[in-house]
């Protein structure tokens, strides 16, 4: 299979945008359509999580060229969850989406090992995912096994570097023989990327690098040429396309930029509430993300 970063290239080129949707599915937001059953029961929650984010990737895969899927509210729901969660990711593929699994995964040796098999690549694992975040505080030899397995089947990877919410500054910004954590692990992301490139330059080892510190994040698109960066924070958690733009490339290559509440959810929105409210709930979806889209491209500069 191709390289993971030709492939993502390829897909944000033909989309002519760098839009990830994220399919954050939770019961209590969801439109009232798919909700006016009245069960509860854990099995239909997990079944109306699926009609929900196919209807999502239904108005969607036209438009944006990947999907995140947040797999905590899947596995919050067991069994039934899980089930939902691969069906989505295969629906998802069949739709022409690459799918990244936001799952956060990591541990030592042989688990690390079966997290990375299990998960990456649409050859050879159960789960499909294309990439899988991944957390870096095991040390180095904790990524190694998700590298390798990723570099053998076209798969990514985007690790924790600078993440989005304001309580990372904890760990992340420590710092440590005069560097921040967050700048050592750029560096051995860096380092990763580098030695896993692909024909566009950058490698399949990316970083999840928030949209909430534009700042940083800037200052990690020029520590790291060769790295994708996984965007998330924009929207709901206030990044805007004047923080993320920074991120991409001047060919708008580089980065993906990931919105999730401020998309799926977006017959909550006060400007998309009147016009479509519940019942029209997917043609908010797709008109918050064209909006986004419009966003960011004007924001790139010429």
């Amino acid at each position: 299979m191709n390289h993971f970063a030709d492939r993502l290239a390829a897909a944000v080129k033909a989309a002519g945008n760098a839009v990830c949707v994220g399919l954050d599915p939770r019961w209590e937001k969801l439109p009232e359509p798919l909700r006016s059953s009245g069960r509860t029961s854990t099995a239909a929650i997990a079944d109306a999580y699926v009609s929900f984010c196919h209807g999502v990737i239904d108005v969607v895969a036209s438009v944006v060229p990947i999907v995140k899927v947040q797999a905590a509210f899947f596995e919050e729901l067991g069994p039934s969850g899980m089930a939902s969660m691969a069906d989505v990711i295969l629906y998802a593929e069949a739709c022409g989406l690459l799918v990244i699994v936001d799952g956060k995964r990591n541990d030592i040796g042989s688990t690390a090992e079966a997290y990375a098999r299990g998960y990456l690549g649409r050859e050879g694992s159960l789960w499909h995912a294309d990439a899988l975040t991944v957390s870096p505080y095991l040390g180095d030899d904790s990524l190694a096994p998700f590298v390798q397995v990723a570099s053998e089947r076209g798969a990514g990877i985007f690790v924790l570097v600078k993440t989005s919410n304001p309580g990372g500054k904890f760990l992340q910004d420590l710092v440590c023989d005069g560097e921040a954590i967050y700048r050592r692990v750029a560096a051995h992301v860096e380092q990763l990327a580098a030695a896993h490139v692909g024909e566009c330059g950058y490698g399949a080892v990316g970083a999840v690098v928030g949209a909430t510190y534009p700042e940083q994040l800037l200052e990690l698109r020029q520590a790291m040429p060769h790295t994708w960066f996984l965007v998330p924070g924009y929207g709901s958690q206030g990044g805007t396309a004047a923080d993320v733009v920074g991120a991409l490339d001047a060919n708008g290559q580089g980065a993906i930029v990931n919105n999730s509440r401020g998309l799926i959810f977006a017959h909550e929105r006060p400007e998309y509430r009147q016009k479509f409210g519940p019942a029209r709930w997917q043609e908010a979806v797709e008109a918050a993300t064209r909006r986004m889209i419009d966003e960011l491209n004007s924001a790139i500069p010429e």
